[in-house]
C-alpha cells in the first residue's frame, strides 16, 4: 500500500510539474542585462573582500587601508568564510544560469567552486604550519614592505612606519594560531626551528638594531625610498627617518623576540616526523589537500605511480642527450658530470651573479621575439629579473615570481636565489626562465589581469595551482618545439626541471602518504635526479612544509598536453596552436576539468566551422 502511494503522489507531483507553464526564453538583450548585473555582484563582493585585507589592496596598488596588516585571526578566518558562503547564496538566487552568458556562467561556476573548496578547507584549517623556512608572517612582514609598500609621498611613509608599529599586533595574533595548532597536536618537524629563527635574526640585524654597521633590510628600504622622494624637504625628511627608527627598536624588535620566545618553546616539543600523517586527521586532510592542488579526485596512491612512471620515461629521453654529447658511461655517471664539471657553473661572486641574471634576462628577451609564432593575445605588462634579497636567501626557494602591480606601475618580477651559485646550474637556466618568466607565469599572469569582460577574482585569483604550475611546466617544453634549446645541455636542463617535477609526485606522495622519513625523500632525489645534494635537501624540506603543492606540476601540464593532443587529433589540418594557447589562456586560471570543456567548446566550434 505504502509503494502504492509513493507511486501516486511521484505521478501527480509529474503531473504538476508538465502542466506549469514553462518560463519563457529569455532574449539577447536579457541575458547581456543579467550578465552584466552578475558582474557587477561579483565585483563588489571582490572588492569588499579586498577592503578587508589591506595587504590584497596594496598588492593591487590600492591606499585606502595602506596602514594597515591583514586580520589573520581564526575570527577573521571563519567571518570570511561565512561571507563567501552568504554570497554565493545569494549569487544563486538572484542569478539563474540560463539568464546569462556563456563567460558570466563560467564565473558563476567558478565562485561556486571556489566557496565549496574553501568551505572543506576551513575543517582543515589548523592542519598547516604558519611558521616555515618557505613561508610565515615572520618573512613575509619585511618583504612585503620591502616589494609592494611604495612610498610616493609624505603619507605612504607615515603609513609604512604605521605598519612597523603594527607588528606586534600581527605577531601577537601569530603566536596564538601556532598554539591553536599546538593544542590540535600540529608542530613542524624539527629542521623548521632552526631555519626559521635564522630568518628572524636576519629581520633584526644592523642599524638601528645595533649600534653600527650596515643598516637593517627594512631600514636600509625605508631610506632609500624615503631618499627618493621629491618635494619633501630634509626636515620632514629627518623626521620621518627618526620615526621609522623609533618603529623598528620599539615595537619590530620586540615583536620578533616574543615569537622568537614562542619558536624556541615550540621546538622543544618538535619530533623530526615529516608527513602529515601524524596529524590527528592527516590521511583526510592530505586527501583533501591533493584535491585542492589538482584540481583532480586522483588519490595518493595514482599519483605516486603517475611519478614513478614518469621519472622512468624521462630519465630514458636523458640517455638520449647522453649519446647526443657522447658521454661515455651510465645515467649517474652523467648526473655526476652535470653537477661538478665547471663549465656549467658561474663563480661565487658579485660577477656571477650579475652575469647570470644577465643570461636570464636575455633569454627572457629572445623568447619576446618569438611569442608571435604561439600567442595571439601578449600580456602589456613588463618582466623583471631579480636576485632574491640577501635576508631571505637561507628561507627563499630557488626561483618564483611575483606578479605585476594591474595598474602598471610594478612589473612582473622573476626572482633567483643566487645565495649558493652551485645550486643554480646555467643548463637550467633557459627553462627555468621559460617558466618563471616568458611564457610561462608571466603570461598567464599578465595576461589574466588585463582580461576585459570577466570579474575580478578571475583577474586576480590565482587560486588553481594544477592550471598554473603546469603552465609554467608546459611553458618550459613548448620554446622547444619552435627551435629553442639549441645546446643539447640546455635541453639536458628542460629535462632535468621536468624530471625534478616528476619526482616530485613520488616524494611528496611518499612522505605524507607512504609515511617515508624525510632521509628517505631526499635519498630518492638523490638517487634519481642530477641535482645537487643541497638542492634535494632544500626541496625536500619544502615538501615537507607544503603538503601536495608540489604535486601540481606535472599533473597540470600532462592534462594541457593530453588536451592538446585529443585536440590535434580531432581537429586535423583545422588545429591551430596560437588558438589552442587563446583558449587555454584568456580564460584566467580554472580547475582542470572546466579546462577540458573549454578546449572541447572550441573543439567543438571548430570542427562544425
Amino acid at each position: 500500500m505504502k509503494n502504492i502511494i509513493s507511486i501516486f503522489i511521484a505521478i501527480s507531483i509529474s503531473f504538476t510539474i508538465c502542466q506549469a507553464a514553462p518560463e519563457p526564453a529569455a532574449s539577447p538583450d536579457q541575458i547581456a542585462a543579467e550578465s552584466k548585473r552578475a558582474n557587477e555582484f561579483l565585483d563588489k563582493v571582490f572588492d569588499e573582500f579586498v577592503a578587508s585585507h589591506p595587504q590584497i589592496e596594496s598588492q593591487l596598488g590600492i591606499k585606502t587601508h595602506y596602514d594597515q596588516w591583514n586580520d589573520i585571526s581564526d575570527e577573521a578566518a571563519k567571518r570570511d568564510l561565512e561571507t563567501e558562503q552568504k554570497n554565493l547564496a545569494e549569487l544563486k538566487k538572484q542569478f539563474p544560469k540560463e539568464r546569462l552568458d556563456a563567460q558570466t556562467k563560467l564565473s558563476c561556476e567558478l565562485f561556486e567552486f571556489n566557496t565549496e573548496r574553501d568551505t572543506e578547507a576551513y575543517q582543515f584549517r589548523l592542519d598547516s604550519y604558519p611558521v616555515n623556512q618557505m613561508f610565515g608572517i615572520h618573512s613575509e612582514t619585511p618583504t612585503f614592505l620591502i616589494n609592494i609598500h611604495k612610498i610616493d609621498s609624505e603619507k605612504d611613509a607615515q603609513a609604512y612606519i604605521a605598519r612597523l608599529n603594527g607588528v606586534p599586533k600581527l605577531f601577537d595574533q601569530l603566536i596564538v594560531n601556532l598554539k591553536a595548532r599546538e593544542d590540535h597536536g600540529v608542530i613542524p618537524p624539527k629542521f623548521v626551528f632552526p631555519l626559521v629563527l635564522e630568518a628572524c635574526a636576519n629581520v633584526t640585524k644592523g642599524q638601528p638594531f645595533e649600534d653600527s654597521g650596515p643598516n637593517s633590510p627594512l631600514f636600509e628600504d625605508f631610506s632609500k625610498k624615503v631618499g627618493a622622494l621629491k618635494n619633501v624637504d630634509q626636515p620632514v625628511r629627518d623626521h620621518l627617518l627618526s620615526d621609522a627608527r623609533k618603529a623598528l627598536t620599539d615595537s619590530v624588535k620586540p615583536a620578533y623576540a616574543k615569537l622568537v620566545t614562542a619558536l624556541q618553546a615550540l621546538e622543544k616539543k618538535a619530533n623530526d616526523d615529516a608527513g602529515v600523517w601524524k596529524f590527528p586527521d592527516g590521511a583526510a586532510f592530505y586527501a583533501s589537500a591533493l584535491r585542492r592542488t589538482t584540481t583532480t579526485k586522483l588519490t595518493a596512491d595514482q599519483i605516486h605511480e603517475i611519478g614513478l612512471k614518469e621519472v622512468a620515461r624521462i630519465q630514458g629521453e636523458m640517455r638520449k642527450i647522453m649519446e647526443k654529447v657522447g658521454f661515455k658511461g651510465d645515467l649517474q655517471a652523467f648526473f655526476k658530470f652535470m653537477r661538478e664539471d665547471p663549465q656549467f657553473y658561474l663563480p661565487q661572486t658579485e660577477e656571477g651573479q650579475q652575469k647570470y641574471l644577465a643570461q636570464a634576462t636575455q633569454i627572457i628577451d629572445d623568447m619576446k621575439k618569438r611569442l608571435d609564432e604561439l600567442f595571439i593575445t601578449k600580456p602589456k605588462a613588463d618582466i623583471v629579473v631579480k636576485a632574491v634579497e640577501k635576508f631571505r636567501e637561507s628561507s627563499a626557494g630557488k626561483a618564483f615570481y611575483n606578479q605585476p602591480a594591474p595598474d602598471g606601475s610594478r612589473p612582473g618580477m622573476f626572482y633567483v636565489n643566487l645565495a649558493n651559485m652551485k645550486d643554480n646550474p646555467t643548463y637550467e637556466l633557459e627553462s627555468l626562465a621559460h617558466h618563471e618568466g616568458i611564457p610561462g607565469h608571466h603570461m598567464q599572469i599578465a595576461i589574466a589581469q588585463e582580461l576585459k569582460g570577466i570579474p575580478k577574482f578571475r583577474k586576480f585569483g590565482g587560486r588553481y595551482t594544477a592550471y598554473t604550475e603546469g603552465w609554467g611546466l608546459y611553458s618550459e617544453l613548448t620554446p622547444k618545439e619552435i627551435g629553442m634549446y639549441q645546446d643539447p645541455y640546455s635541453d639536458f636542463g628542460r629535462l632535468s626541471l621536468e624530471l625534478w617535477r616528476a619526482a616530485r609526485l613520488v616524494v611528496d606522495t611518499g612522505i605524507h602518504a607512504k609515511r617515508w622519513t624525510r632521509q628517505q625523500a631526499i635519498d630518492y632525489l638523490k638517487e634519481n635526479t642530477p641535482n645537487a645534494e643541497t638542492d634535494c635537501i632544500d626541496s625536500i624540506n619544502r615538501y615537507i612544509v607544503m603538503p601536495s603543492q608540489a604535486t601540481a606540476y606535472k599533473i597540470g601540464m600532462m592534462k594541457i598536453l593530453e588536451l592538446r593532443e585529443k585536440a590535434k587529433k580531432q581537429l586535423g589540418a583545422k588545429f591551430d596552436l596560437r588558438q589552442f594557447h587563446e583558449v587555454v589562456l584568456t580564460n584566467g586560471a580554472v580547475p582542470l576539468d572546466i579546462l577540458e570543456e573549454l578546449v572541447n567548446a572550441w573543439v567543438k566550434s571548430k570542427s562544425s566551422g
